[in-house]
């Protein structure tokens, strides 16, 4: 999709001039500097009473140091953290330096918390490596909620063994590795009096929550399509989710020799590195040697398993319990490919935009056809390559009993793909009085009257959807002319769980939670997982209502939800 310049900028104005004008008046009123942290007044808290709450971090790998360097110190005491990789373990502590925009996403708990050395923050931080240890000692160490990023298959078992202790949970999405485990985990949160929360973030950008009020305002007209992608340009040798692992795990595997080349790599740079840039070449060695010291781990401790495939060639493929710790995502035991790492974050968003529609109320799909296939990559995964899928949802006037309003529904067209990133990320909202464009969760266009047929036509030669999903943090425009950094919500949305818990502290008042509830992350988990069992079969399923509802025991998977399973 190709925009002039003068149509993105008069866009962006259009944009604010019309979301955002109450928003500003109201902020102005309030003393609220535009570019400060806009959070609470948003979305309804404020500064933390008390203490900070007490935390836990179970898997400190990319996301979860993500979270980590999101932390907000007011809000949140880290604790303890739990990772079975020394690698991780390090990057929370230091950050990742492997480039200014890693770093700026995942700072570290030395920068997050002011400490100098990481001897130091070891005094602050207790360090695990299985997260069931770290549970075991949650009430010696005073810890009164976790936050999850581990790999998928083990998001139930360790929210509901952290619930069980009267523990609050924020895990990272999706919610569960299949539906039937989010049920379970919505009632164990039911049982305990807890908050279980999910990390959707975009329930905290401020960007969505502005395309909300622009729907609901009407100046969109009435919603008929929605397109929206996730497109990677990853290839075979540089992909993203097959990283490289130490030579002793596999030592026939091409990307293994990657780590031994980037330490020498980064040696050479520091032995010819001077003055101010000697610091920053140490310590991006120290980060590639600590790659390194991840040859320690017995992966079959931790429950990770072996998987033999045969690639196209008809040679033997084999991946060993090492393979599957640092490459879950490859894998359907311990992942849910591409539709749950990257579609899950925008079926949500295509949600949220329907939903401004029914008064704020989520929205369900009705059904799904999808396609899915691995035309880029050799069988050494398991995970797809290319998910192509298509949802209808209800819109205000649907009525599946009548002939003609059961007609009226609106389509969301998906798609996310590896071996061509043209376009980046990002949703597109299409209207019958305009079409509102978000971009890699940074960036918003609107486009109203004339201007939203003339989408297009510049040419080729005007700026574009391109973005990519690790790129640096971008800027929006305000009514104001000015501009100003637009969180992608990570921070708000760690700093309102810890609100809540502290506001409600036994999840009792049904005001006071989190915005991605057990109810609301289901939604999305099940969009996700059914939508995989779809493409596994080039197949339409409809979606039933009891799948969504926490209470049911019906299930996609036709497993009953069973508490009992995770008793020792």
């Amino acid at each position: 999709m190709n925009l002039t310049p003068e149509q993105i900028a008069a866009g962006q104005k259009a944009f604010c001039d019309c979301s955002r004008r109450d928003f500003l008046k109201a902020a102005g009123a309030a003393g609220i500097v535009c570019g400060g942290a806009l959070g609470g007044f948003y979305f309804g808290y404020s500064a933390i009473h008390g203490s900070p709450v007490r935390v836990g971090v179970l898997g400190t790998g990319d996301e979860g140091n993500v979270l980590l360097g999101a932390i907000n110190p007011e809000y949140v005491q880290v604790v303890a953290i739990a990772d079975v990789r020394p690698y991780n373990q390090w990057r929370a502590f230091h950050g990742d330096h492997d480039s200014d925009a890693a770093l700026a996403a995942r700072k570290g708990l030395m920068a997050v918390y002011g400490w100098k050395t990481e001897d130091e923050a070891r005094q602050h931080v207790k360090v695990y490596e299985d997260y069931k240890d770290l549970l075991k000692d949650a009430k010696s160490l005073g810890i009164e909620a976790v936050i999850i990023a581990l790999p998928l298959h083990l998001h139930a078992p360790a929210a509901i063994a952290a619930m069980e202790q009267g523990l609050h949970v924020l895990t990272e999405k999706l919610m569960a590795h299949s539906v039937f485990e989010c049920k379970e985990m919505a009632q164990a949160a039911k049982l305990a009096k807890v908050h279980l929360a999910t990390g959707h973030q975009r329930h905290y950008n401020i960007l969505y929550e502005e395309a909300m009020d622009t729907i609901q305002r009407g100046l969109l007209g009435d919603l008929h399509y929605i397109r929206a992608q996730w497109h990677r340009g990853n290839m075979p040798g540089g992909d993203s989710w097959q990283q490289p692992m130490p030579e002793n795990f596999k030592p026939n595997d091409p990307q293994a020799k990657k780590l031994a080349a980037i330490y020498n790599n980064a040696k050479n740079a520091l032995e010819s590195a001077r003055g101010p840039a000697i610091e920053k070449a140490r310590i991006k060695m120290e980060q590639a040697r600590m790659r390194l010291q991840d040859k320690i781990v017995d992966a079959t401790k931790y429950g990770y398993q072996t998987h033999d495939l045969v690639l196209r060639n008809g040679s033997p493929y084999h991946c060993p319990p090492g393979e599957e710790l640092i490459r879950w995502r490859l894998w359907k035991r311990t992942g849910g490919g591409l539709m749950v790492e990257l579609g899950s974050h925008q079926l949500d968003a295509a949600s949220i935009f329907i939903s401004a529609m029914h008064g704020g109320v989520k929205q369900h799909p009705l059904c799904v056809v999808a396609s899915g296939y691995r035309s880029i990559f050799d069988n050494d995964r398991e995970a797809e390559d290319h998910v192509i899928c298509q949802f209808e949802y209800p819109t205000p006037g649907y009525d599946p009993k009548d002939d003609i309003k059961s007609r009226n529904r609106i389509s969301v067209q998906y798609s996310t793909i590896n071996g061509n990133g043209f376009g980046g990320y990002g949703e597109i909202v299409y209207g019958t009085k305009g079409t509102l464009i978000l971009e890699r969760e940074q960036e918003v266009t609107l486009l109203r009257d004339e201007s939203a047929t003339a989408v297009g036509s510049g040419g080729g030669s005007g700026p574009t959807m391109d973005t990519q999903a690790s790129g640096a943090s971008q800027k929006a425009a305000t009514a104001a002319g000015p501009t100003r950094k637009v969180s992608r919500g990570y921070t708000e949305e760690i700093e309102h769980f810890a609100w809540c818990i502290r506001n409600n502290p036994d999840a009792s008042n049904p005001d006071i939670h989190p915005r991605c509830t057990p109810k609301v992350a289901m939604g999305d988990a099940c969009i996700a997982l059914v939508t995989n069992m779809a493409a596994a079969q080039s197949s339409r399923i409809e979606f039933k209502e009891s799948w969504f509802d926490p209470e049911s025991d019906d299930t996609p998977e036709g497993v009953k939800p069973d508490l009992n399973r995770y008793k020792a």
